[in-house]
């Protein structure tokens, strides 16, 4: 409850009590990632009248149909849940229609149509897993880590047109170590994330936070809310993009540096992986060192003593296997690997 005192006179003031309604809040999203962000708001207080996720899918064993991570968490916490095939059918619309959604959060979930994204009165907010505008496109974390950057971090921002451009709301930034993986970056950007969503919900619902266009620099030394300030981006400024990871992406070069190929490892690592062949099947390399060298043979070629260590040849050093996985094996430390495989069988 709220109390207001509205001054009549100088001797007398009328109280009036009244409750402000909370935001109503739709969340969407899909796989396990999205889970902290909206765990995080169900925590926070905030009234999510509902959650779109992606249908029920065969998978598993005897191809039983699997629910998303998204919608385990909403049934398991009594919230409503929609799950539409097509984002324009008629009917999924009035249904989104019918919860009169003050705000909309998007977390790991498809594109939408502008007939979705512009529903809401306050819009719909996307959490993004860079520093806009860097990295805008699908695969963000892993291109961050492939590219070496030495700082990464989260983004809120208005979804428009253009994906991944609209105007930001907060970022976060932090530091990526030179053996980070992709998965460890993705586990600190889901709860870091989470957190400055919260924040900025709490920002749009007191109207105290301001937006920036990103045709204006992001400084990485600034956290919290996005002011208007800074000088525009210009032809000048290197902007890396994050498309789709492919088959292609991850088979590794080993004519390129140790540190390129150090950083493609991790950067897919758990997934999909970064892959080589060993004795013609395929060898994925989940875990890597780096040995800066001279090198006396041909880049891709390995050198192992069958006990402790494999390293395969680059341009300027080696690659120290940590952890892989052959096919039709598992995932296994280097020295329990080398214990049962037979070299050119």
């Amino acid at each position: 409850m709220i109390e207001v005192k509205l001054k009549q006179n100088e001797n007398k003031a009328t109280t009036f009590n009244f409750s402000i309604s909370p935001l109503r809040i739709v969340f969407m999203g899909t796989p396990e990632f999205a889970v902290a962000s909206l765990d995080a708001l169900v925590k926070a207080g905030y009234n999510i009248v509902g959650v779109i996720t992606a249908p029920d899918k065969p998978g598993g064993r005897g191809m039983q149909l699997q629910q998303s991570a998204v919608k385990k968490y909403a049934v398991e916490n009594n919230l409503h849940v929609l799950q539409p095939e097509k984002l324009k059918n008629p009917d999924f619309l009035e249904e989104l229609k019918s919860l009169k959604a003050d705000l909309q959060i998007v977390v790991a979930f498809r594109m939408l149509p502008e007939v979705v994204w512009s529903m809401p009165r306050m819009g719909s907010v996307n959490l993004h897993g860079s520093l806009l505008p860097q990295y805008r496109g699908a695969a963000p974390i892993n291109w961050a880590v492939i590219n070496g950057e030495k700082e990464t971090g989260v983004t809120t921002f208005k979804l428009k047109h253009e994906i991944d451009t609209g105007d930001i709301l907060l970022q976060e930034s932090f530091a990526i170590g030179e053996n980070d993986t992709a998965g460890e970056v993705h586990d600190t950007i889901k709860e870091i994330g989470a957190a400055v969503l919260v924040k900025t919900v709490a920002g749009l619902a007191t109207g105290n936070l301001a937006e920036r266009p990103q045709s204006l620099r992001v400084s990485s030394e600034t956290s919290g809310v996005s002011s208007t300030h800074g000088s525009p981006l210009t032809a000048h400024d290197n902007l890396h993009h994050a498309p789709k990871i492919f088959t292609e992406t991850c088979k590794i070069d080993f004519t390129k540096t140790v540190e390129e190929v150090h950083n493609l490892i991790r950067g897919l690592s758990p997934f999909p992986g970064a892959f080589t062949t060993l004795d013609g099947k395929t060898l994925k390399i989940y875990k890597s060192e780096k040995q800066i060298t001279p090198v006396k043979t041909v880049a891709g070629n390995y050198e192992t003593d069958g006990k402790i260590f494999l390293k395969f040849a680059c341009a300027d050093g080696y690659i120290l296997v940590k952890e892989l996985q052959l096919e039709g094996k598992k995932k296994m430390l280097v020295e329990d690997f080398l214990r049962g495989y037979r070299f050119g069988a």
